[in-house]
C-alpha cells in the first residue's frame, strides 16, 4: 500500500512538470519560427538555426522513438495512398492550368529535378514539425484528438500568413495530415504528398498571387522580376508573342529565398 501510494504521489508531481515542460519547448519553438519567417537576413539565418537546434534537442531530450514520432516504417505502406492522390490530384491541376495557360516554369536557376526534390525534402521537414513536434506535445496538454488537431492546426496555418493562397491550403491540408498522421503513425507520405501538391501550386498559380511561395516577410518584400514564363501557349497567339517579346529583355527567374521564407 505504501509503494502503491508512493507512485501516485510521484505521478501527480510529474504530470505538472511535464506539462510546463510542453508548454515551454512548444512556446519557445514557434517563437524562433515565428521570429525567423518575420526578419531579413542576416538575422533571419542566425534564428534559422537557433530554431533547428532548440527543434532538434527537445526531441532528441524527449526519446519518444522513431515510431511514436512517425520516423519509423510503421503505417508507410498502408499511407502511400496519400501521395497516389496527391498525384491524381496535382495531374488534374496541372492539365486545368495547361488548357488555361496559366502553367508556368519553378523560379529559380536551380535545375528542376534539384528545385523538386529539395522542395519534398523541406515538406518532409514540415510535415514533422507539424505532426512530430507540434501535434504530440498538443496531444499531452488538451483533452481528446479534436482539440489538439485544431490548435496544432491552428498555428500551422498562421505561419503562412499572409500569403493568401498558402494560408488556406495549409489550413485545410494540415487538419487532414494531423487526421492521417494519428491513423497511420507516419510522416513520409504526408511529406511526399505535401510536396507534390506545392509543386503544383508553385506551377498552376501566377506567381504575382502567392510571391514564389513566400511568406512571411518575404512575402510582403517580393517584388516581380518579370512574368512567368509559361509554358501553355498557343504559338501565334497575342500572349505567346508578348512572352515571348518580353523575355528578351527581363528575367522571369528570381534567386531563391531562405527556405523558412517558403511553405
Amino acid at each position: 500500500m505504501a509503494t502503491e501510494a508512493a507512485s501516485a504521489a510521484l505521478i501527480r508531481t510529474d504530470q505538472p512538470r511535464s506539462t510546463r515542460r510542453d508548454l515551454l519547448e512548444l512556446t519557445v519553438g514557434y517563437t524562433l519560427i515565428l521570429a525567423t519567417i518575420w526578419t531579413a537576413n542576416p538575422t533571419q539565418r542566425v534564428l534559422y538555426w537557433l530554431a533547428f537546434a532548440w527543434i532538434v534537442a527537445t526531441t532528441w531530450a524527449r526519446r519518444d522513438g522513431w515510431t511514436a514520432l512517425g520516423l519509423g516504417r510503421k503505417g508507410l505502406l498502408q499511407s502511400l495512398w496519400v501521395f497516389g492522390v496527391a498525384l491524381v490530384l496535382s495531374a488534374g491541376m496541372i492539365f486545368l492550368a495547361w488548357r488555361t495557360h496559366t502553367l508556368h516554369r519553378l523560379h529559380g536557376p536551380t535545375p528542376i529535378y534539384l528545385h523538386g526534390w529539395g522542395y519534398i525534402v523541406w515538406s518532409i521537414m514540415q510535415q514533422f514539425l507539424l505532426q512530430s513536434y507540434f501535434l504530440l506535445r498538443l496531444l499531452r496538454l488538451l483533452p481528446g484528438k479534436a482539440a489538439p488537431i485544431l490548435a496544432a492546426t491552428g498555428i500551422f496555418a498562421l505561419a503562412h500568413l499572409p500569403n493568401p493562397i498558402l494560408t488556406p491550403i495549409t489550413l485545410v491540408w494540415g487538419a487532414i495530415s494531423c487526421v492521417l498522421f494519428l491513423r497511420y503513425r507516419n510522416i513520409y507520405a504526408l511529406g511526399l504528398a505535401h510536396g507534390i501538391m506545392g509543386l503544383c501550386v508553385a506551377v498552376t498559380v501566377p506567381n504575382s498571387l502567392h510571391h514564389h511561395m513566400r511568406v512571411g516577410l518575404g512575402y510582403l518584400r517580393y517584388h516581380p522580376h518579370g512574368p512567368d514564363r509559361r509554358l501553355a501557349h498557343r504559338p501565334g497567339s497575342p500572349d505567346h508573342r508578348s512572352q515571348s517579346d518580353q523575355s528578351v529583355s527581363t528575367n522571369a527567374w528570381v534567386t531563391a529565398d531562405a527556405p523558412t521564407r517558403r511553405s
